[in-house]
């Protein structure tokens, strides 16, 4: 037990200059310097690393911090030092350290200069570390980022399992677990891991009041993520997603679109990351574009918004990567974009897991999925998660998220409750909410049929056309936020009826349900063919367009399709076009044609804009990246050296209809392919000059029109060959 000759403030004050604590911290404190076990749930932003710096501080011996990341240990030591005169106060010790950097830092902690020594999980798994921490004064064990012991939390380091027998074999002095994100079942798992049932429990609220929560379709996603950022220039902002490849695209894609941008992922070498977060933190850049490795004890309080381009794999990673806005109470707000796709293929990333991996994988996904597509307010969503009831009403009176700003429709859900917890007690509170969903909505899966269910009364009870297995997930959703059935924390998933439950079963009352929302109809925004555009077109632009076509075309000598294709010109009577440069950013439209062919067509769009007095949407100014995709890449280097088409594809593990619609996309944007090695051994030189003088006359490019124009006389592979050599040589 540490004797405290002063009141805590003052040690505030000496040692980091503030006047007062924040929340719990000093009652954290005065725990753990009576030297009790002690553990801390605060989000992001609440102080958590004072919890343990300043008694570390105040005690005798070395407070040693176990902490996941290399850049995490270095920006907390950096932060301490800043505090002291003497460098020694903190030091990180693991693999990246020199032979003599090591030795100093022992030096330093055997002096007694060390008050807090930051050490990776893995550093303490070696005997002679081990040795070497018996040897000296310890003032207390502190586990930051202690949700990686649990398997439920958004970041497992099986190193994480073993702290608890290191540190008894160390000294037993007081432990402090410290996490910003931890749900019920998370926190029981830390707790038994580390031996620590009996410590008290530090939770502060997870509600973050001035975090605005926002969850939009996957629609278009890299040019509203442009304009999001351009209405908040100059800000700071985090763009996280799933890939690598992904950060380096859209880093690329902000950066030629004039925003201060760059990319920070764990493939990139120590010296760029360094590199790239320095010039964040200082302000040098607006924009970091990210994978998760990104911002893990990242201080920069002025983060205005957080982006995510894609979904994360669970709500403690959405929560602890949310929390990294507005961490200075000023504004933050978080938007994330959302697909059924992106789903997918979070769970193709678990095929092939363990089978308990595999469970928690899913359950975790399937939470996810709840908080995106739910209907009610976000803010009670979130906070249902991690345990905590919202009672305040202030997101929905200042709109702080997108459902409480834009209300769902409402209507009378009594009976379709009724008919889900029936249900969940007549199949034994046994099944998870998928399982109840798909019974209930009538859906014979093959777990189903095993159990027989589909043979029970129940079985399709709640079955409509309006009422598939999806309406019934977020009814289960909004049953669990209403407190009619809860989640097993030990059968993690598992549903049962709560008492309140019951009682609304003996006596039903009116309970609203919100239409849920739908996210089928999206894509990530990335260049596909030219699709037909919408509503949106400007008839009169694109009447004048198709005439300055044709009458260009006329004087080339071939049909008009082949100069631009009808999506291509719908697309600039919606956006119109001024310079070459954004005429490159219309679909089906590379930079080769619209050097070529542009000129005409800009000057056109230009006047009518003029004398129309038109104002030009704001997407319009959001230029494209060259494609410069691998595989484009290799096609176009692989024809050029004339390797069969059937070797190019199965090189790429591609089929050779998605190498032929390559093929088209690579062509109509106006470069040009020399096939004539491949197509002049399938196809005779005669049948295709019959081919080409087809397409000359032709009033449009339908492969169908031009299959049945020859009787089926071409395969359809063939006719496409044809025709992608029809559009290289004639157009590009």
């Amino acid at each position: 037990m540490q004797t405290i000759e002063a009141p805590l403030t003052d040690y505030l004050k000496k040692y980091f200059g503030f006047d007062q604590f924040k929340g719990e911290q000093e009652a954290v404190i005065n725990h753990l310097l009576e030297g009790k076990d002690t553990f801390v749930i605060m989000p992001t932003g609440g102080g958590k690393s004072l919890c343990y710096q300043l008694p570390a501080l105040m005690s005798e011996g070395t407070a040693i911090i176990v902490s996941p990341l290399i850049a995490l240990m270095k920006n907390q030591v950096d932060a301490i030092r800043g505090f002291s005169n003497k460098d020694g106060v903190a030091h990180f010790y693991n693999s990246s350290l020199t032979k003599t950097e090591a030795r100093q830092v022992k030096q330093d902690v055997t002096n007694g200069d060390t008050k807090l020594l930051f050490v990776a999980p893995e550093s303490l798994t070696k005997d002679e570390n081990v040795e070497f921490l018996k040897s000296i004064k310890i003032s207390f064990f502190a586990i930051d980022e202690a949700h990686c012991i649990s398997e439920w939390g958004h970041d497992f380091r099986p190193e994480y399992r073993r702290l608890r027998t290191i540190i008894e074999s160390i000294d037993r002095v007081p432990i402090i677990a410290l996490t910003a994100t931890a749900t019920p079942k998370v926190q029981e798992d830390i707790q038994k891991n580390l031996g620590m049932s009996d410590a008290k429990v530090f939770k502060a609220s997870f509600n973050r009041h001035n975090l605005r929560y926002e969850v939009r379709p996957k629609k278009d996603v890299k040019k509203e993520i442009i304009r999001f950022v351009k209405q908040n220039e100059g800000k700071s902002g985090i763009v996280y997603c799933l890939s690598r490849k992904k950060v380096e695209e859209i880093a690329e894609f902000l950066q030629v679109n004039g925003i201060k941008a760059l990319p920070y992922h764990a493939g990139l070498d120590s010296t760029s990351r360094a590199k790239h977060q320095d010039m964040f933190l200082m302000e040098d850049v607006d924009v970091i574009v990210a994978t998760i490795a990104f911002g893990m004890g990242i201080d920069k309080p002025d983060v205005r918004y957080v982006i995510h381009h894609d979904i994360p794999k669970s709500l403690e990673s959405y929560y602890q990567e949310t929390g990294r806005a507005g961490r200075d109470g000023g504004e933050g707000v978080c938007v994330a974009f959302y697909s059924y796709k992106d789903i997918e293929k979070l769970e193709k990333f678990l095929h092939g897991k363990p089978v308990a991996e595999l469970e928690v994988g899913l359950q975790l996904i399937f939470e996810m999925v709840s908080y995106a597509e739910t209907a009610v307010c976000r803010r009670k969503q979130l906070l249902h998660y991690f345990g905590e009831k919202y009672v305040d009403d202030d997101c929905n009176e200042k709109g702080m998220c997108d459902n409480c700003a834009n209300p769902k429709e409402r209507f009378e859900g009594k009976e379709d409750v009724e008919i889900l917890l029936n249900a969940i007690l007549a199949l034994n509170e046994v099944f998870k909410a998928k399982y109840i969903a798909n019974f209930i909505a009538g859906f014979v899966s093959s777990e189903i049929k095993s159990f027989g269910h589909d043979k029970h009364k129940l079985f399709g009870k709640g079955k409509a056309e309006t009422k598939d297995h999806k309406y019934w997930e977020a009814v289960i959703r909004q049953s669990v936020v209403g407190g009619f059935i809860l989640k097993e924390i030990e059968n993690y998933g598992v549903l049962k009826v709560t008492p309140q439950g019951k009682e609304f079963l003996k006596v039903p009352y009116s309970f609203q349900l919100v239409k849920p929302h739908d996210y089928s109809d999206v894509d990530d925004g990335d260049v596909m063919l030219p699709q037909r555009s919408s509503g949106a077109t400007d008839e009169t632009l694109f009447a004048i367009l198709k005439d300055l076509r044709k009458s260009i075309a006329k004087q080339k000598g071939f049909p008009p399709f082949v100069l631009f294709q009808d999506p291509s010109l719908e697309d600039m009577a919606t956006r119109y076009p001024i310079t070459i440069e954004e005429l490159t950013a219309i679909s089906g439209v590379g930079q080769g044609k619209a050097e070529k062919f542009g000129h005409e067509f800009i000057e056109v769009i230009a006047k009518y804009v003029e004398e129309n007095e038109i104002d030009r949407p704001m997407d319009m100014v959001v230029k494209s990246v060259a494609n410069k995709s691998a595989l484009k890449v290799y096609i176009v280097q692989s024809i050029d050296r004339k390797i069969d088409l059937e070797d190019i594809a199965d090189a790429k593990g591609i089929s050779m209809e998605e190498l032929l619609n390559e093929l088209e996309i690579i062509v109509q944007s106006g470069t040009k392919l020399n096939l004539d090695y491949y197509i002049n051994e399938q196809i005779d030189e005669a049948d295709q000059e019959e081919v080409f003088d087809y397409f000359m006359e032709a009033s449009s490019d339908s492969l169908d029109d031009a299959m049945a124009e020859f009787d089926d006389a071409f395969s359809e592979e063939e006719m496409r060959l044809l025709r992608i050599k029809f559009f290289s040589n004639v157009a590009n």
